[in-house]
């Protein structure tokens, strides 16, 4: 008997969420290739290793841009690969899968994410929107004829949605999240220190300092290395949290006022269900520190950050999955 999963196909990381094990796997969605003969080299982690340290005839390829598949072949191998490792086929039959897409894509887009799933080895597809799966991993109970407000800051896309008896009543995608604030750290130390850095340290010092607010009493620091934009030598400096809470300042104001534009548009009785329940912070950009504090007083609604944010898209693909099966009468947003 073949297992049901849920994934979660981010910009960053591919989850997977198998019926009644759990979360099975977490890689980085990046696949090494090699130029001169086509062939898949390592994909998640091992690929991830390489990225920025490969020599000319060996790519590491993100084939996800901005929540949407921008290299569809490479897709499909890594989501097979995947599928495979896991060994959730059956004898005869083939998995049914979950898998999420963000609000605004396009028709063509979300067919292109449904068709990557069904080569890699799916029976019956299902296709559900991020910030809706999201709230259902976060442990939200969209069922009910009340509002629940869900901020999903994942790698390419930051998701904003109000969703209320099951589903989505106004929602926004705005494709700037943690990947923005990599680049931004990166073209901030090139200006302000005249040192160019790498994808992987500009995360790394998101992960270990980055903080979304100027806080003087609670200063972290940390040295980086990279090259000398001016004599093109190896070097270090020290820099500190503050200075990255200003180089992400943008990002963070663009998904503010996101949720802002959001929360005009919909009905007061949602509103006032928010202002009591507070909003729901999930994916990866939750992990930011002080992230909460900052929305919590721009908007002035309590701000909750889930548990395990990382986790949130690919536990409710799967927990939807199961619902769906189970409710045979429910449609997902699209299936085939």
């Amino acid at each position: 008997m073949a297992k049901d999963i849920g994934i979660d196909l981010g910009t960053a990381n591919v989850l997977i969420y198998v019926a009644g094990k759990g979360i099975v796997l977490n890689e980085p969605s990046v696949v090494a290739v090699d130029t001169r003969t086509g062939k898949v080299l390592a994909v998640g982690s091992e690929a991830y290793r390489m990225v920025g340290r490969t020599p000319s005839n060996i790519r590491a390829i993100r084939p996800l841009k901005d929540g949407v598949i921008s290299d569809f072949d490479i897709t499909e191998e890594m989501l097979t690969y995947f599928i495979n490792k896991l060994d959730v086929k059956g004898f005869m039959s083939k998995p049914k899968i979950m898998i999420c897409a963000p609000t605004n894509v396009t028709e063509i887009e979300r067919n292109a994410i449904m068709q990557a799933a069904e080569k890699a080895g799916g029976g019956q597809v299902y296709l559900e929107e991020e910030p809706k799966v999201a709230a259902v991993g976060a442990g939200m109970d969209i069922f009910q004829p009340r509002g629940n407000m869900v901020i999903d800051m994942g790698g390419g896309t930051s998701d904003i949605a109000i969703i209320s008896l099951g589903d989505i009543v106004a929602s926004k995608s705005i494709r700037v999240a943690g990947d923005k604030m990599n680049t931004e750290i990166a073209s901030y130390i090139k200006q302000k220190h005249n040192l160019i850095i790498g994808e992987h340290t500009a995360e790394k010092i998101k992960i270990e300092i980055g903080t979304a607010k100027k806080d003087d009493s609670d200063v972290k620091t940390l040295e980086v290395r990279g090259r000398d934009a001016v004599s093109g030598m190896p070097r270090a400096v020290t820099i500190d949290s503050n200075e990255i809470a200003e180089a992400i300042n943008d990002t963070v104001q663009l998904i503010i006022s996101g949720a802002k534009e959001v929360l005009e548009v919909i009905p007061p009785e949602l509103a006032s269900d928010i202002v009591d329940r507070g909003i729901m912070l999930t994916g990866g950009g939750a992990l930011l520190r002080n992230i909460d504090q900052v929305i919590a007083d721009a908007l002035t609604v309590p701000v909750i950050i889930s548990e395990n944010p990382l986790d949130n898209v690919a536990k409710g693909a799967g927990i939807l999955l199961e619902h769906y099966i189970k409710n045979p009468k429910l449609k997902a947003k699209d299936q085939k």
